[in-house]
């Protein structure tokens, strides 16, 4: 059995990282050790991770996925949150959330069958149960979030995000040299929906 950490954040200004050492106590704590960490900035609302993904393709029957909480890994629609769990059963993953207990278990040496069998039941409702919250709290973020610019524009106070200049600046120099959308999505942390954005006004 491997354990492999998953570490999520958003947006590229926000820390990936943050929860590595909690992640790192909670194995130490268990006798278990962390072979693989995976990294990204990618919003939990979409199922297109390559890190996510790549966990899951290096990943064994029997093998461990460790993530701080549901949330980082899922605020899925039910819909694409049926397909990430279609994914994760049919590679024979255990998921293990540090904010779900009734996981704890699956990070140790599997018990009697029948136990083992109780467990991983409860444990999937309970997954469903957090990923069905997450994804609640992330639609009422954007509904409050689009109330408030709403409110603002009709105002006369709203005007959006300001731009990056520099960093687009950079974007639009290495597209010029013919650098990939991947390299730049990587070097940069954007979105590719920026990147198309400042392909289309160079092209």
């Amino acid at each position: 059995m491997f354990v492999r950490a998953y570490l999520r954040a958003s947006t590229s200004e926000q820390d990936a990282e943050r929860a590595r050492a909690q992640l790192d106590a909670f194995a130490t704590e268990r006798g278990l050790h962390v072979a693989s960490w995976y990294v990204e900035n990618e919003g939990g609302a979409k199922i297109a991770r390559p890190e996510l993904f790549r966990l899951l393709k290096d990943a064994r029957p029997g093998d461990v996925l460790l993530v701080e909480q549901v949330d980082r890994l899922s605020r899925l629609t039910a819909e694409d949150w049926e397909k990430l769990k279609a994914e994760i059963s049919a590679r024979r993953i255990r998921i293990v959330a540090l904010d779900l207990p009734t996981s704890h278990m699956m990070a140790t040496a599997s018990p009697d069958d029948f136990t083992a069998r109780v467990f991983e039941a409860v444990n999937g409702m309970m997954l469903d149960v957090l990923a069905a919250v997450a994804r609640k709290d992330y639609d009422d973020r954007r509904r409050r979030q689009a109330q408030g610019q709403a409110r603002a524009k009709a105002e006369g106070r709203y005007k959006g995000r300001p731009e990056d200049a520099e960093r687009n600046a950079s974007i639009a120099a290495m597209l010029a040299k013919g650098v990939s959308w991947s390299q730049v999505q990587s070097a940069t942390g954007c979105s590719r929906a920026t990147i198309a954005k400042i392909a289309k006004r160079a092209a």
